[in-house]
């Protein structure tokens, strides 16, 4: 079957090959068209979802930190409960002490505990901030998130619009196009596709305008143009690398602009004789 294929591919001419790229050009310019009606929207899309992510993203590493911080609260809660209790154990035992260097001891343990407490509620006001900015930065971040969002309903709303009236078209356009890929060699059909690629226009194959490449209009030689009207072999510009094909097989009437005719002054020779008489 392959073998049918590449022979039925054989049988074609050039001239049929250079038809079939200028009519697939003229549907995927076509199909840029319909893109283009389209405009920014799909990358605008795009770029609202992105930030849809970070958001969410944002907001869950905010939650998974106000977590930790209530964590670390509990726990400095705890400390200072247990160092509440020390300190009443050693004012207690202060009162049943034997001599004066057991006292001081208790005293230094009081103290250290008290410094304790001290730390641990200053550790506590210091999370009760952190939280309270946390929280407020939640709360920006929703606002922000809940105005992407509202606009991404909108613009995913007008993207769908545009792609549901253009939709069956491009469809269309699509289908003739890959009736018409396989009429064409696969490397030459890669060659056209990479040259596309390769052009801001996205014009692979011109046809001739004035004697010049109608891509990038610069002179065509007079043999070359000749080459590209006998249709025997595929003619690329030596300039920007397009396929050229005359105007005639692309369908186009090619305009001719005539040069204004000159108008010569005569001037009157005279002769030396006619000179001599006057």
């Amino acid at each position: 079957m392959a073998k049918e294929m590449k022979k039925d591919l054989q049988e074609y001419t050039v001239e049929e090959k250079l038809k079939s790229l200028y009519q697939l050009q003229v549907i995927f310019s076509e199909i840029d068209r319909i893109k283009t009606l389209r405009g920014e929207l799909p990358l605008e899309v795009q770029d609202l979802e992105d930030e849809v992510t970070g958001l969410r993203t944002r907001i869950g590493n905010i939650l998974g930190s106000i977590e930790e911080i209530k964590g670390e609260e509990a726990k400095r809660r705890i400390k200072i409960e247990e160092a509440k209790a020390m300190i009443a154990k050693y004012t207690e035992d202060q009162n049943n002490v034997r001599n004066n260097r057991e006292y001081d001891l208790l005293a230094k343990e009081i103290e250290f505990q008290t410094l304790e407490v001290e730390f641990c509620e200053k550790k506590l006001r210091q999370y009760a901030g952190d939280l309270k900015a946390k929280n407020e930065e939640i709360e920006r971040t929703n606002v922000l998130l809940e105005e992407r969002l509202a606009a991404l309903d909108d613009k995913r709303n007008e993207l769908e619009e545009i792609v549901a009236e253009t939709k069956e078209e491009e469809e269309k356009l699509r289908d003739r196009a890959k009736v018409l890929e396989g009429t064409i060699e696969p490397r030459l059909l890669q060659s056209f596709k990479r040259i596309r690629k390769n052009t801001r226009n996205g014009l692979g194959v011109v046809y001739v305008q004035r004697d010049a490449c109608g891509g990038c209009f610069n002179k065509i030689p007079p043999q070359r143009q000749l080459d590209i009207k006998m249709r025997k072999k595929i003619i690329v510009c030596e300039y920007c690398g397009r396929i050229m094909i005359d105007p005639e097989l692309a369908g186009v009437k090619e305009t001719t602009v005539q040069a204004p005719e000159k108008k010569t002054r005569k001037r009157a020779i005279r002769k030396k004789g006619d000179e001599a008489a006057e």
